[in-house]
Formats: structure tokens, sequence, C-alpha cells
């Protein structure tokens, strides 16, 4: 098993070659453990820490020095200088032992080196080493900037040769079998001479990809890939953005004049950086998962046009395929950016599964445009608990429902994890922790009761026979993998007699093994109100759910509706017969009614039902 983990592509061949290099690199370092990175001041282990992981919030910051490789960061500054090097020791053991050469002056009139941190040989041998391009950013105005790259084979020339910077080494050394390619850069004029539109158009970031899909948001690809998709490895391609690319203003969630807000459920995903074939599909041959799921999502975005989109959890496959984060989420970010909607992420058990840590995939979510996630409370488990809140249409800007996004956690820590090696690592899943439960608690609490039904300023004044009452605005919880209390009995009407229990329930759920007690000391302690029948009933109406790919039901218990997703990736497990769905929670009059169902692949609307509203099965103490 260990042998078959050594030598798997991507990932493991990374791995392979830490593995292979491990005790003559150990002692390498030891004996370069002094070095400091000369143009960042960082030691070799900070170094590692501002890797491909690097992209923690800190790295937000627009005052992080322009010495360090910081590519969600919006600088508009221009680089001066590129290089290419390649080096044989693992990057957070080499410090700046590969660096290129340089000298103070240099430094000072061009800038220092900045190192690009993501391997261009990443498909290589594990004996060809690691090649990384480096670039230097100047502030100066009197230093002429590059604008313009180009990938050339072997001898071919850009035109007009003499504007053009070709570097000296291959982009695609340590690759076999392939053509040599080099980076040439041009150098344009210096900052003092350019226009504005011409300082918008320089080079001011550069980045790589993985995978044929879509680079970076703000950034483009240079067209000829590093590496073609072929047969042994998968694309790598050199992307490079122009000037600052700044985010747009989201605006807070507010319901349409007509009382109404939609919300889809995007669950399993299940992406990957190359083309991986469908599982348990009748759709034969299925060669790029990925492909079909996208087709499926924006298919499904456009009839239903949603005002938020909530992915919730593994939006990444994980188990190997799912070896770079930062170009996976590239991919299934596009459904919504390039339709300007709001969205929301929650983790899922497979997200962090490969290497790159829930922090760092959070920062990445929170530069992009139109997201609305947060990181949450640093002293409460998990990485992005937290409230997003839906209010009126006119300027009072009433609250009116509150949406919960919870870490269900992806796996109790096992002793042997550090490894990285699957086989050995622990594979129970995670729960909800006590500190998520207060937090929860805390969260409720803090919201006031109001008037309900809401009625708009603009309509006409309330009849006397209308019903009111006072109670937080509803609430709907999503987190990735269910409670145990799923398998609890439904409830039952009390009108009809009938179960509540709609849907396909076709795996029993694969929940933890442990349990904190968010059902009975979290959901069912949190009421929407303090008087009258308020006082009974769950602030918390729906809970959706992911996790279970061939379950898709909704089941209501002691008051509460707990409802799957039903698994979208054509990637993920699934079973022949069970097509892939999204579902959708349509909410009208203000939040008072709750209705969903869901949109499968063939176009068939399921299951549609209230779970909340004068159309929903009444409440009923049990």
């Amino acid at each position: 098993m260990v042998s078959r983990f050594l030598f798997r592509r991507t990932a493991g061949r990374k791995t392979t070659r830490l593995y292979l290099f491990a005790l003559f690199l150990f002692l390498v370092f030891l004996s370069t453990r002094s070095y400091r990175n000369k143009t960042s001041g960082l030691t070799g282990d900070s170094l590692r820490k501002h890797s491909e992981a690097q992209t923690t919030a800190a790295l937000l910051s627009p005052s992080l020095s322009l010495d360090v490789w910081a590519p969600l960061v919006p600088r508009d500054t221009g680089l001066s200088e590129l290089a290419l090097h390649r080096c044989y020791f693992p990057p957070f053991f080499a410090g700046n032992l590969c660096s290129p050469p340089s000298t103070q002056a240099r430094d000072v009139d061009l800038g220092r080196w900045v190192k690009v941190e993501r391997d261009l040989n990443l498909e290589g041998r594990f004996w060809s080493g690691w090649v990384h391009m480096y670039y230097r950013r100047t502030q100066r105005a009197d230093i002429s900037l590059i604008t313009d790259l180009l990938l050339l084979e072997g001898s071919q020339l850009p035109t007009n040769p003499h504007e053009w910077v070709k570097l000296g080494l291959s982009v695609r050394s340590g690759t076999p079998r392939l053509p040599p390619l080099y980076l040439w850069y041009k150098l344009g004029k210096t900052g003092h001479n350019m226009t504005t539109k011409e300082k918008a158009n320089i080079i001011a970031e550069l980045d790589v990809l993985y995978g044929e899909d879509v680079p970076w948001y703000g950034f483009e690809k240079i067209k000829t890939p590093v590496l073609p998709v072929g047969r042994k490895f998968d694309a790598t391609w050199i992307t490079f953005r122009r000037g600052a690319t700044v985010l747009p203003h989201v605006p807070p969630l507010r319901f349409s004049p007509d009382g109404k807000f939609k919300i889809l459920q995007i669950a399993d995903l299940h992406y990957s950086v190359a083309r991986v074939s469908c599982r348990d599909s009748s759709i034969q041959p299925c060669p790029s998962a990925d492909d079909l799921t996208h087709s499926f999502a924006s298919r499904v975005i456009d009839i239903e046009k949603p005002d938020l989109i909530v992915f919730s959890g593994d939006q990444l496959n994980g188990q190997y395929t799912a070896w770079d984060a930062k170009s996976i989420i590239a991919k299934f970010s596009k459904l919504v950016v390039d339709r300007r909607i709001p969205w929301v992420a929650i983790f899922g058990n497979h997200d962090a599964e490969d290497g790159v840590s829930k922090e760092a995939q959070m920062a990445m979510y929170e530069a992009l445009p139109y997201n609305m996630v947060q990181s949450g409370p640093k002293d409460v488990d998990g990485i992005g608990n937290y409230v997003l809140k839906v209010y009126s249409p006119d300027s009072l800007k009433d609250h009116l429902l509150t949406l919960y996004l919870l870490d269900s956690g992806d796996y109790i820590k096992g002793r042997w994890d550090w490894t990285r090696i699957h086989e050995l690592r622990s594979f129970k899943y995670d729960y909800i922790r006590q500190s998520q439960i207060d937090w929860f608690l805390n969260q409720s609490a803090a919201i006031s009761e109001r008037e309900r039904p809401f009625k708009p300023a603009s309509s006409l004044p309330r009849s006397t026979s209308e019903a009111t009452w006072m109670a937080k605005p509803n609430g709907i919880m999503f987190f990735h993998t269910p409670l145990p209390q799923f398998k609890n009995e439904p409830d039952v009407n009390p009108l009809t007699g009938k179960v509540l229990d709609v849907g396909s329930y076709l795996e029993p759920p694969a929940h933890s093994l442990f349990d904190a007690g968010f059902f009975q000391k979290g959901l069912l302690v949190a009421k929407e109100g303090s008087h009258g029948m308020s006082k009974n009933i769950p602030e918390i109406k729906v809970v959706g759910n992911g996790h279970d790919h061939i379950n898709d039901n909704c089941r209501r218990i002691q008051g509460i509706w707990f409802c799957y997703g039903g698994a979208s990736g054509y990637a993920g497990y699934s079973q022949v017969g069970f097509d892939r769905r999204f579902r959708v929670y349509d909410i009208s009059d203000y939040g008072e009614t709750i209705r969903t169902y869901k949109r499968t692949d063939k176009d068939e609307i399921l299951d549609d039902m209230y779970v909340a509203g004068a159309k929903a099965p009444p409440f009923s103490e049990s």
C-alpha cells in the first residue's frame, strides 16, 4: 500500500521526491539552516509557509511586503526582470540556495528577487528537481517594466526580437520527450513615460495553473502550455495578471420587492485538477466528469436564477485528484463569478484531504468576486462558522431571514496523519464541537424578536383581524456531514398522520461516531421566540446537508427538517439510475414560507414541498 502511494501521480509524485531525498536533504538542511532569504528576510521554514498554501488571510493585506509572492493581493506595481531556476533541493529546505544571483545595487534598482511558489516541473521525474519562476518588482518610475510574455519552442523568435528578453532555461526542464520551451518577456516604457492606460496593462503578477481549466480570477494564460495534457501528465500553464484586479462590491442580501429570495444548494461537486471519468453513471463514455458537472450546474443556475448559491462541502474531490486546490477553486467559482451571483461555501471532509489547509482555501474564497464567506471566530472549532442575514427590500433594512453556516469538520486526527499516507490515516468523521454549539447559541441569542409576518411600509395597513406575533426570523442552517439524529424516527403530520420523510434514502447516514450534542443542546434549545407558541418552535426550520450522495430526502425530526442536497458531481460515487441533482430553497412572504425541491440532470423537479409557513405541516411537540 505504501509503495503504491509513493508512486501515485501528481501529489504522490511530489511526495516521492521528499521520501527519496529525505535523509540527504536533512543533512543539507543542517548545514544550511543558518541561511536566510536575502530578498524577503524569511527563514526556510517561513518560505514553506509562504508557498502554495501561503494564501492565508494575512496575505490579503495590501500592506504585505512587495518581496513576498502574494498573487491574491491586487498589486499594480510592475515587474522589471524575470528568471527561471531549477533546484534539486525541496523548497522548504533550500532557502535561498537556488535563488538567482543578484547584487545590492540591482536589488535597489530593479527590486529583490521574488519566488513564484508554484513548481513548473510538478509532473517531472523525482530526480529532475523543482523549476520555479522568479521576478523583480520595482516601485521606481525610471525602470522599464514588463508588458508582455511569450512561450516559444527551440529557436523560434518573437516579432521584433530586440524588444524581448529570453530566459536561458527551458520551462520544460526535467520533462522528457518534449521539445524545449522558452519564456520570453517584453520590456516596455519606464513608469514615468507610461500613460494611465499603459500602466494598467503592465504585467503585475505571475502564477501557475495546473489542469485544463480556467485561470484564477483576473489572470490570463500564456497561450502555449508549459506541459500539454497527455497520457502521462496533466497540463501546466503559466498565468499572469495585468494591473490590479479590484473585487466588485457585494451588497447585503435582500428580499425582492415581492418578498422572494431563492437559494441554490450545490452539494458534493467533487472537482479534480485533471480530467477524471464519471462514476456510477449511465452516461458512457464520460471522460470528463467535471465538464459534465459544470455544464449541468450552469444549466440549473440559468434556469433557477438564485439570489444566493451555497456550496455545501466537498467542492474538491480529494482522494489524490485534488492536489492543487487553487486550480480547482478557480474552476468551480467560475459558475458564480461569470454570473455575478453572491455565494458562500463551507467545507466537507474531502476539501482539505490533499494537503491545502482550509485556512488557505478560505483565503482563496475571500479573494474571489461576489463571495460572502467568512472565516469565523478563531476561538471556535472549524473554519467557516458564520451567519448571514437577509434583509427587507426597503430602506429600513429589516432582518427577515437568518442563514447559519458551520464547519462540520473532516476527520478525527489520527496517530499517523502526519505521513500524508491515506492508507495510514484516520478516517473517522469529525463532528460539530462544543465551542460551535456555544457560538451558535450566542449568535441566536443576539437576534432580536420582531413583529411577524413582515409587512412592507408601502403596503396597506394591517387589518385588525390579521394575526401577528413576536419572534425571531426563520433560520436555515447548512453544514456538510449529517448529524447522527438523522436516523431518528421522523415526525408525523398531526393533521394527516403521514410520516414526514420525503425523498430517496438509499444509504445509511455516514455521520461521525462522536457527538457533542449539537441537536439536543443547540438546535432544540434555540427557539424562535419567548412568548406563546414561539417559545416551543425551533428557530432553525431546516438544516441542509450533503455528504451522502444517494440520499436526497427531507426528514422532520422534533420540529426541524433535515434535508440532503443530493450530490451534483459526476466524479463522486452514486448509483446508476440515481440522477445527479441540486436542491433549491424558494423562500417567499418575506421569509415566512420556505419551499424546497430538487432539480435533476434530466430537468425533472422532484419532491416539491413546504417546510415552513402556512402550507407546511404544522408544528407539533413530540
